[in-house]
């Protein structure tokens, strides 16, 4: 089955939930990440990408440990998307994040977490309920981009995120690459990359992990059960904002 067929497959179960035998997200309350977009892409102006723009001196980055895995650490587009990276920041300032479990993990695809009930149906935002995280048409899903989960739209999201594992050999599309509407430069780095560009326009990407993707793949190897949850749990030591040096 090329991949292609599997990304929709998955945008259905995310969408639809699934049987015992599949990734099951109920379709109730449930914040999901990665799902299908119906994002008219003709209509979006996607420029350059910012993903990998490395932090500068002085500048707060997320450092977040992970038992039993190792750190990763995290850069923030603030200028993009206040409202977004205000929410995680200040989140993490607050503890929120210290000792969550990632409730949902699929290899070749995302890492989820930040859910305080561990269920997917949990969480919220600074201002005490979901809020409009935004889109940023210069961040891009590429691996280790850290997105906002959500339950339809942009306006629906909260404390939930995940970050995408998937690897160079096993980009996510719904379609060529080619025919995407992105500068060539971006196609040829999900390319040398990987990520899940179909994806683009229906999810905030706020982050980009810049050390530690390592952790991120070796999380992604952990058994998980018909739900896509970790049978040994994957937690948040600690999440922390740091200045980078």
């Amino acid at each position: 089955m090329n991949k292609g067929v599997i990304a929709m497959a998955l945008c259905g179960m995310i969408l639809c939930g699934c049987s015992q035998t599949t990734p099951n997200t109920s379709s109730t309350a449930q914040d999901t990440a990665p799902a299908a977009t119906t994002v008219d892409e003709s209509q979006l102006q996607w420029k350059e990408a910012l993903n990998f723009v490395p932090p500068q001196p002085g500048e707060e980055i997320i450092v977040m440990e992970i038992k039993d895995y190792g750190t990763i650490k995290i850069k923030l587009f603030d200028e993009e998307l206040p409202d977004a990276c205000q929410n995680f920041k200040e989140l993490t300032k607050m503890n929120y994040y210290d000792e969550l479990i990632f409730h949902r993990i699929i290899p070749n695809f995302m890492n989820q977490g930040g859910d305080p009930q561990g269920t997917g149906l949990g969480g919220k935002s600074i201002w005490g309920d979901k809020f409009e995280s935004g889109l940023s048409y210069s961040l891009y899903h590429f691996s280790g981009a850290v997105c906002y989960a959500n339950s339809g739209s942009t306006s629906t999201s909260g404390s939930q995120f995940y970050i995408v594992n998937t690897p160079a050999d096993f980009i996510y599309t719904d379609k060529d690459l080619d025919s995407y509407p992105y500068p060539q430069s971006v196609k040829d780095k999900y390319r040398e990359v990987g990520g899940t560009p179909f994806l683009d326009g229906g999810y905030t990407v706020f982050g980009q992990v810049f050390e530690g993707m390592d952790v991120v793949r070796a999380m992604a190897n952990v058994e998980t059960d018909s739900n896509d949850k970790p049978l040994t749990q994957v937690q948040m030591s600690s999440v922390r904002v740091e200045k980078y040096e």
